[in-house]
């Protein structure tokens, strides 16, 4: 009856328009209606209890760990794993899940997350109480899964985990890979670490949280966790993403995110802020890496182009193709040129050379050989025929190759290039520089990243060295290993001889019968074979004798012989490790040309020859054309004397014979007359000059015209590099061409001149430096005698000639004739002139001083000497203008 008044009264006042009744009629309405209402509503009051009594349906989210592999980069191939495997481990996870009927448990879709390693899965339940209802599905989901074998994984090792979804899942595919550091943004109030630590914990062990700090403004604060395992960063990210966190009288909405160990851009602004610290620690990082991964590589390259590893020619399948193609139809000799200069009997100078040299090769390497002659003397080829005589190999450093080098970088290449020193980056030092410009500015110091010249070339030749150490140590184990070799070879010999001995007497004894037919006790049962002994052997009286005990005579013999053979034997084996030495050669090494770069060049080679040589690594020969820079050497190594090997030109007879034995070898045999061998002579002994004589006969050419074919090239020569092919290539030269012309002249009139008569007379008035410098260009010779210079002579003996025909050429002779003389006539009129401004002051002098009898007679007496000098002086000029007019008639005559 309540409820009955109370739906009046709603429907009473209720605005709508539409409404069937007023209060009015109700009071007038029949009283069997009030009782069909009040039993309407009844029903609809049970049918709501009812309903609130049926459970209603809701929908959450599982999360399923390390069903594919945690992706750790972009590149990590084990996702592909995962993604050839996806349908068939998702099936297999599907059926695991769908044999829970809890709360009428339904899968809707299964959502692979691979990036994170897991899987999203959407349920469906039907439950009054959902927390309740949620932890009941969760704890049979896994003792399901773990009753059918686990959680099916990418690896075949199950070890996943159910875990059920707090928040919102995020399916994202950024390039923000898991970390086991997570960030936590707080989107409302911060969450306590007590409780941040509650709700993450069941997901693995903590290391560490990181309470919030201020943030940037626009930013949410954050905690940052770190987990020991990075599933569970992985779960704890998936799960609790957009969860909403009761925080006293307000919720906070949690925000994951992996978080790199390493900030962007920290290591930047880390430099930036202190380079002080920063650079040089970069900078030995640099020099250690450099030191422990790049001079291994250098050493093994040194030692590669010692042994010909990387020259395809040593290649046996090179030498066969070429054996068999290119050799087998050539008609060219195969025959080496390059036979020894000093043959028995033909020239005794170069076989003590020779001797010498092979006698420092023989030796240990306890001091350098320098060996010095004048250039084309065959100081080269009586180098390269001993060491192919003796099978030697070696590195060659061509000093002359590294003074040509333009800059810095460039001789470096160069060094490294002869010495197989690789990899080189020459072009570092440059960079360095700069960077040692820069740091000046930013640390107020150089961060000593450039070096200099000195400090390169002193860093390639250490690893060298060091390379040519290894060449050693590999040499004497192979000739070790060869000699043992040959010591177990020579006792297997001794034993067959002694079984074969024994076979022939019939005492040898085969231990393999016994394996067949037994011995001992079988052998007496008539089983077997026995032993043989020496009383077996004394059946044999043919071939046994009796005993005798050697007498002390004998043994002392055998003992001598023994130990004989023992010194003879440990003497080759020394002289085969002295062998296995490597070699390093160093030629040209000389002073001239090359500036200051040359010196230092000079100096550090000449250092490190000395320590190769004091360490015993390798055999040193030195090579120049000059004598005195053995100076250099000397103070390298100023403890020990050097092995010098003096080469000069042969005399007539041993030229003469060497050209015979030559011609003779190569299946040419002469006689010579007369005037071939006076022709020959004019080759003075000089060894390139008689090559080219043998070479020119042997192709056709008589002697005469050999030597004159070499004499007129000798003349195109040097009228090129003594005068130059023109006024400004004159003027390049360290000399004048006066000077040039003067010497010449003299010299083709006489062998040798006296030195210091030419250096106080015109052109050179006792500057030493042309005749220096003409002397390191191998135009002219300087002889000294205790030391001093002494005579001046030609750089060749067959210059004397070319002298002689350039001196004879009227047209050249002419010019530099003319040329000389007019610098002779402007020095006599800067004489002339000086003689008349002096007089000119004497006269005012002997006006002055007219009473002193004196001084009349000193300014008399100096006025008529400088009148003496004006008139010789004078005299020179118009005989030289006389001269130069004939001269110039002589070049009328040439030009018509």
């Amino acid at each position: 009856m309540h409820q009955s008044k109370h739906l009046v009264r709603i429907l009473a006042s209720s605005p709508s328009p539409h409404r069937l009744f007023s209060p009015r009629s109700l009071s007038v309405a029949s009283p069997r209606r009030w009782y069909a209402e009040s039993a309407t509503l009844e029903s609809h009051a049970i049918q709501q209890e009812v309903k609130e009594d049926v459970p209603e349906t809701h929908e959450g989210w599982l999360w399923v760990d390390s069903v594919f592999p945690v992706r750790l980069g972009r590149w990590d191939l084990r996702s592909y794993i995962g993604y050839a495997r996806e349908e068939s481990l998702l099936q297999r996870l599907r059926s695991l899940l769908s044999t829970v009927k809890t709360h009428d448990f339904q899968i809707a879709s299964v959502e692979p997350h691979s990036k994170d390693g897991g899987v999203f899965v959407k349920f469906k339940y039907s439950a009054k109480d959902k927390d309740t209802a949620l932890e009941t599905i969760l704890q049979d989901l896994r003792k399901s899964v773990h009753s059918r074998g686990g959680v099916p994984s990418w690896a075949g090792l199950p070890s996943g985990e159910v875990w059920l979804v707090k928040g919102t899942p995020w399916r994202e595919d950024l390039h923000r890979y898991a970390m086991p550091i997570l960030r936590v943004s707080f989107d409302g109030p911060d969450v306590p670490e007590e409780t941040l630590y509650a709700l993450l914990r069941p997901y693995g062990t903590i290391n560490d949280i990181i309470p919030p700090s201020p943030p940037p403004a626009g930013t949410l604060r954050s905690s940052t966790v770190t987990f020991r395992n990075l599933r569970s960063a992985t779960t704890a990210r998936n799960t609790l993403h957009a969860a909403r966190i009761p925080t006293g009288q307000a919720i906070t909405t949690l925000r994951t995110s992996y978080q790199q160990p390493i900030s962007a851009h920290a290591i930047r602004d880390y430099v930036a802020n202190h380079p002080r610290i920063f650079l040089p620690i970069l900078f030995f990082l640099l020099g250690t890496v450099t030191y422990a991964i790049f001079d291994p590589i250098r050493v093994l390259m040194v030692e590669g182009k010692m042994e010909d590893w990387f020259d395809y020619k040593e290649f046996a399948i090179y030498k066969w193709i070429r054996a068999n193609t290119l050799e087998r139809f050539s008609f060219a000799s195969t025959e080496s040129d390059s036979v020894s200069l000093a043959s028995e009997g033909v020239w005794k100078e170069r076989q003590d050379a020779e001797e010498a040299l092979e006698k420092y090769l023989t030796d240990l390497p306890s001091t350098i050989c320098f060996v010095h002659g004048p250039q084309g003397s065959g100081k080269t080829r009586m180098l390269n025929s001993l060491l192919k005589e003796h099978g030697r190999k070696a590195m060659i450093i061509d000093v002359g190759q590294l003074s040509k080098a333009g800059s810095d970088m460039a001789l470096v290449s160069s060094l490294a290039n002869q010495t197989g020193y690789w990899p080189v980056f020459s072009f570092l030092n440059s960079i360095n520089n700069v960077i040692d410009l820069a740091s000046v500015g930013v640390i107020g110091q150089k961060a000593g990243l450039s070096s200099s010249l000195d400090d390169q070339l002193k860093q390639i030749l250490d690893v060298v060295g060091r390379g040519l150490s290894r060449v050693n140590a590999s040499h004497r184990t192979q000739r070790e290993r060869q000699a043992k070799q040959a010591q177990l070879q020579a006792v297997r010999r001794l034993e067959d001889e002694e079984v074969r001995e024994k076979i022939q007497q019939g005492i040898w004894h085969d231990g393999r019968i016994d394996a067949v037919c037994g011995n001992g006790v079988m052998s007496e049962l008539g089983v077997g074979v026995e032993r043989f002994g020496a009383a077996d052997a004394e059946l044999l009286a043919h071939s046994v004798a009796e005993d005798v005990a050697p007498d002390e005579k004998t043994v002392n013999e055998e003992q001598k012989q023994a130990e004989e053979a023992r010194q003879k034997q440990q003497r080759a084996e020394d002289l085969q490790n002295i062998e296995s030495m490597p070699v390093v050669i160093i030629k040209n090494f000389d002073s001239k040309g090359g500036g200051g770069r040359k010196e230092e060049v000079l100096n550090v080679l000449a250092q490190w020859a000395a320590s190769l040589a004091d360490g015993q690594v390798a055999h040193i020969i030195v090579v120049s054309d000059n004598r005195e820079n053995v100076k250099r050497l000397t103070r390298a190594l100023p403890s020990k004397p050097l092995t010098q090997i003096s080469l000069s030109d042969a005399d007539n007879t041993s030229a003469i014979s060497f050209v015979k034995q030559k011609l003779h070898d190569i299946g040419v045999d002469v006689t010579f007359t007369q005037q071939q061998l006076a022709y020959i002579d004019r080759l003075g002994g000089r060894a390139s000059d008689l090559e080219s004589l043998i070479h020119k006969v042997r192709s056709g050419m008589t002697v005469e015209e050999a030597v004159d074919d070499i004499v007129t090239r000798g003349v195109s020569e040097l009228r090129k590099n003594a005068f130059g092919d023109d006024i400004e290539d004159a003027k390049s030269l360290p000399w004048t061409r006066e000077q040039a012309w003067i010497l010449m002249k003299q010299l083709s009139k006489q062998p040798e001149i006296s030195y210091h008569e030419v250096l106080m007379d015109f052109p050179f008035k006792g500057d030493e430096t042309p005749l220096r410098n003409m002397e390191h260009a191998e135009l002219i010779s300087i002889g000294t005698i205790n030391g001093r210079p002494s005579t001046i002579r030609p750089g060749k003996p067959v210059y004397k000639y070319v002298f002689e025909r350039l001196v004879h050429d009227p047209t050249f002779q002419a010019t530099q004739d003319i040329a000389f003389n007019e610098k002779v006539i402007a020095a006599a009129e800067t004489t002339v002139r000086a003689c008349e401004d002096e007089l000119l002051t004497l006269k005012d002098v002997d006006a002055g001083t007219a009473s002193w009898w004196g001084s009349k007679r000193a300014v008399e007496m100096r006025a008529n000497h400088l009148l003496r000098k004006m008139r010789a002086a004078q005299d020179k000029i118009e005989a030289l203008e006389r001269q130069n007019a004939q001269l110039k008639k002589v070049l009328a005559k040439t030009k018509t």
